[in-house]
């Protein structure tokens, strides 16, 4: 019986990320805003992939555990689904239990040879990566195997923000050229407002570096872009389509 086929899953370590206040007591002070990864962004592509009977290996640039988005918790975030909720949440709670989700790799430890055992890479969103992962030399390595040959690397919302890490790790944008899609600065631009801050915004940042970016909010609802090998979503409504085409690319 031949082995499941291997998937690697990048995580962030943080439980917040820095925003800049415009309004308010702290205006003009930098300060932290409570964050993760987002549920549904790592849930459901998550799900698909037991279900096509892959197996997942996650990886955080210390090997701390990862944290959930507070906003993504919400019954809210699920539109009033506490099942959906729920089974989520369960998902997570059995990861814990039975694949190292509360132990991940350290980016460091994961070595060029045991790269060439995995099929694909999946990076979800939330606003954590802002944090650790754009910066991360590791990290940027890491994407350049699954660059340099061509497998399957899929990524929503936040989450392009890692591809910046290949600047640190090889001196340039490897993804340059590429059409992207991730969270787009209309989007964030609501969450300013909200927030009453300004936010990094990974639409204008992947565009300076030369990415050719594709906002998925003034397309469809759950809009994803692939270009080569990568496949990439807007936003929470993109995760199922991002991760069906994914498990497509990696099976073909």
């Amino acid at each position: 019986m031949a082995s499941p086929q291997k998937v690697l899953i990048i995580l962030s370590d943080a439980d917040h990320f820095d925003m800049k206040k415009t309004s308010g007591a702290d205006a003009g002070k930098t300060v932290s805003q409570p964050s993760g990864f987002f549920m549904m962004e790592l849930a459901k592509p998550l799900s698909a992939l037991l279900d096509s009977g892959y197996e997942v290996t996650f990886a955080t640039p210390e090997g701390k555990e990862p944290v959930p988005d507070p906003l993504s918790t919400s019954l809210l975030a699920f539109a009033g689904n506490f099942y959906e909720r729920r089974r989520e949440t369960e998902l997570l709670e059995r990861m814990k239990k039975e694949n190292g989700f509360s132990s991940p790799r350290k980016f460091r430890d994961i070595k060029d040879e045991e790269l060439e055992q995995f099929s694909g890479v999946f990076i979800p969103g939330g606003h954590a990566p802002l944090t650790d992962l754009g910066d991360n030399k590791d990290l940027g390595r890491i994407l350049e195997h699954f660059h340099n040959k061509q497998k399957p690397t899929a990524t929503i919302c936040h989450g392009p923000w890692a591809f910046l890490s290949t600047k640190v790790s090889s001196g340039k944008f490897i993804y340059a050229g590429y059409k992207l899609t991730c969270w787009s600065d209309m989007e964030e631009s609501m969450m300013e407002t909200i927030l009453g801050a300004e936010i990094p915004k990974v639409e204008s940042a992947l565009r300076a570096e030369g990415a050719d970016m594709v906002e998925g909010a003034a397309q469809k609802v759950g809009y994803i872009t692939v270009d080569r090998e990568v496949i990439s979503g807007d936003n929470p409504m993109a995760a199922n389509a991002m991760a069906d085409k994914f498990i497509q690319m990696m099976k073909a």
